[in-house]
């Protein structure tokens, strides 16, 4: 395993019981196999619950085929005598996310022989040996050259046809590096999962471009086409952000899906993410197309569907998208892409962006006081949106960074367009300086993320990025006071509102959760799971995504989650204070929560297996000087929640860590949670920061 490297992006409903011991949970003595019933053309797709103490969510596309049965607990021996006083610092790291709803995906190839099976030989010591010629790497490259000149046939855009014909000739030459290349294309395809498809722009099964989308499209039309009502038209409504290639991928889905039978409307323009997300809800459609990579590197594109209906315009899940991906197989097996038939598409009016932007300002009352704040886009598509709906919703218009306000494909102005990437928000900081700004807001490229910053004097910048779980707790405590009171003494009843987040996002919004009586749920990552949730309040991921609005939109929204910030800072500053006293507040209340992460890229994914093997069949009963009281391994189910390959460790002294592989990179992710309720608020920050150095030093001695 190599060093560390900047990360890139709990309980149930049930109040904490004691635990008197420590434990490691396990896999069950008997697993019964589970018989899923029989799927059927015609039939209404139901989604699967999320995780709620009522019904547990189905598994995503990684863990589907295992079976999801209760856990039980083994003992961990503790050493008597060792301290758990935790003293020791370790340096800052800089931490940024993934995108945890992209999970990674492994293709399996089946192998059947051509010779005598057992059930046609009598006598298998003497039947006749079957010899088969080994192929040769002269097969295997001739094969290679059948398939690129195959897509190269069938490819519609000019660049990657250039791009596909230079490698055929160069392999044609005998360039090797040629060859590699062309492997790396060919030999596997992008997999089709809960988070679509996500990549390289560039030729080959294995990248984004024309031909994967158009089978892509003709694919979910067919799916949406077998599970429509009978009688009914199935619709789609299709959205594209700024990204490189973004409208030609989102025309030629709405072509594709015409010619095969399903109204296709394409909004007007490029738009935000959530604007797609809302548009699916606002025009009762079967589905939604959204073309973004989000902050993904400048030449990728991705392409995220959502379902109306039962589904209620969240991201697909699992069955659905082991469905939807073999009718993708299907046709890239089957159908000549030029020869797909198109059809003529609907394009969306304005309407439906400005019933987003009256829905999206109706979330804040008018100002009471207006906040000199600073925006930046990221060279997205999120400052149009936006301003309208400031504007509407009353707010004086925020300082733009400029040089990144306008959509540009090429991100000129930042090394990768995160804003939780180093450096990202430089240009928000010098013009936030410039202006004495009380706030800097940013959204990512496709606006579906908020990153806040606020004024910090002990900073070299002047301004201080807080994390998404300190947004997240916020945020979730003004959910959490607007919402019907219910007795926080009592059980919370079945129809109160919930507060969810996944599970390795801070357990400060239980805490909220407790304090006002409403229920409490955690998911699995991504915020296809945590839009699922019923009766939801307020949902957030630490990866800077906040669901503020789940009636308008049931998806992360950047845009509604920038207007609830704004309207709670205009409410803090009429009161005299900041939030940074909110945060204070939230700590003197709630106790304070720090929050850390570790991320180690490796060079071999079996590295990351390993470890994780090790951390289960050897479990720690110390994390540094910390006494762990019991290990929760996600790997058959926990709880309500279906498997994960994931492990929390809770220690004594209520922290938590939890581990699980990175779903978009090589990397092992380590999230760490620490708590102080007693003491003064300096006394409670010292003693959190303490215990979290203390893990973080610990768990990189585990898991080096």
């Amino acid at each position: 395993m190599t060093g560390p490297d900047t990360a890139h992006p709990d309980n149930n409903d049930e109040r904490p019981t004691e635990r008197t011991g420590g434990r490691h949970s396990g896999p069950p003595a008997n697993p019964a196999p589970q018989v899923p019933p029989p799927a059927t053309a015609d039939a209404t797709p139901q989604a699967p619950p999320p995780a709620t103490p009522d019904a547990a969510p189905a598994p995503d596309a990684d863990t589907a085929d295992e079976i999801h049965t209760p856990t039980r607990a083994l003992p961990i021996m503790h050493t008597p005598g060792d301290a758990s006083e935790p003293t020791v610092a370790i340096s800052t790291i800089t931490n940024t996310s993934d995108d945890a709803g992209f999970e990674p995906t492994v293709a399996i190839s089946t192998i059947t022989s051509d010779g005598p099976s057992s059930d046609d030989v009598d006598d298998l010591a003497t039947a006749p040996v079957v010899h088969e010629k080994p192929e040769t790497s002269t097969d295997r490259t001739t094969a290679l050259l059948q398939a690129a000149r195959a897509w190269l046939n069938q490819d519609p855009d000019p660049e990657t046809q250039a791009q596909l014909r230079v490698l055929i000739n160069a392999v044609d030459d005998g360039d090797t590096a040629a060859l590699s290349n062309l492997h790396s294309r060919f030999d596997t395809r992008l997999a089709f999962g809960t988070a679509g498809l996500r990549g390289e722009i560039s030729a080959g099964p294995n990248r984004m471009n024309r031909v994967l989308v158009s089978q892509a499209a003709a694919g979910l039309a067919t799916y949406l086409r077998r599970h429509a009502a009978a009688g009914v038209t199935p619709s789609v409504v299709i959205g594209y952000d700024g990204r490189k290639n973004s409208q030609v991928f989102a025309t030629d889905t709405a072509a594709i899906m015409a010619g095969a039978g399903v109204r296709a409307i394409l909004l007007p323009r490029l738009l935000p993410t959530p604007v797609l997300a809302f548009a699916v809800r606002h025009l009762d459609a079967s589905c939604g197309v959204m073309v973004t990579a989000s902050h993904n590197p400048p030449n990728d594109n991705g392409y995220k569907v959502y379902l109306g209906g039962a589904n209620n315009g969240a991201q697909i899940v699992s069955p659905d998208d082991k469905a939807i991906s073999t009718e993708i197989l299907r046709v890239a097996a089957d159908e000549h892409v030029l020869h797909l038939p198109r059809g003529s598409y609907e394009t969306a009016e304005e309407d439906v962006v400005h019933a987003y932007i009256a829905a999206t300002a109706g979330i804040a009352h008018t100002p009471r006081a207006q906040v000199n704040a600073v925006y930046t886009a990221m060279h997205g598509v999120g400052w149009d949106t936006t301003r309208r709906v400031l504007e509407k919703a009353g707010f004086d218009l925020p300082t733009l960074v400029d040089a990144q306000i306008a959509p540009d494909a090429a991100f000129p102005t930042v090394a990768f367009p995160n804003p939780e990437e180093p450096g990202a928000l430089d240009l928000a900081y010098e013009s936030a300086r410039e202006v004495g700004a009380e706030l800097i807001i940013a959204n990512d490229p496709d606006a579906d993320r908020l990153a806040v910053a606020i004024p910090d004097l002990s900073s070299a910048s002047g301004y201080r990025r807080l994390s998404g779980n300190e947004v997240g707790a916020i945020l979730g405590w003004r959910a959490a006071a607007m919402a019907p009171a219910s007795d926080p003494d009592a059980l919370p009843p079945v129809e109160a509102g919930t507060l969810a987040c996944s599970i390795v996002s801070s357990p400060a919004l239980h805490a909220v959760a407790d304090a006002y009586g409403l229920r409490f749920t955690e998911t699995l990552t991504g915020f296809k799971w945590v839009s699922r949730v019923p009766n939801l309040v307020y949902g957030f991921e630490e990866a800077l995504g906040y669901l503020v609005n789940p009636g308008t939109v049931r998806d992360k929204d950047g845009i509604s989650a920038a207007v609830a910030l704004l309207s709670l800072v205009s409410d803090l500053k009429s009161e005299g204070t900041t939030l940074a006293g909110y945060l204070d507040l939230f700590s003197e209340k709630f106790g304070h929560f720090a929050s850390g992460q570790i991320s180690v890229r490796v060079s071999e994914l079996s590295t990351i297996t390993l470890v994780m093997t090790r951390l289960r069949e050897s479990p720690p009963t110390h994390v540094g000087r910390i006494r762990v009281d019991e290990i929760d391994d996600f790997r058959w189910g926990l709880g309500e929640l279906p498997p994960s390959d994931v492990l929390r460790i809770r220690l004594t002294d209520g922290s938590r860590v939890m581990v699980r592989p990175s779903g978009t990179e090589p990397k092992l992710k380590v999230y760490i949670d620490t708590r102080c309720t007693v003491g003064t608020l300096v006394e409670r920050r010292s003693a959190a920061q303490a215990a979290l150095d203390e893990l973080d030093r610990g768990m990189r001695a585990l898991i080096a």
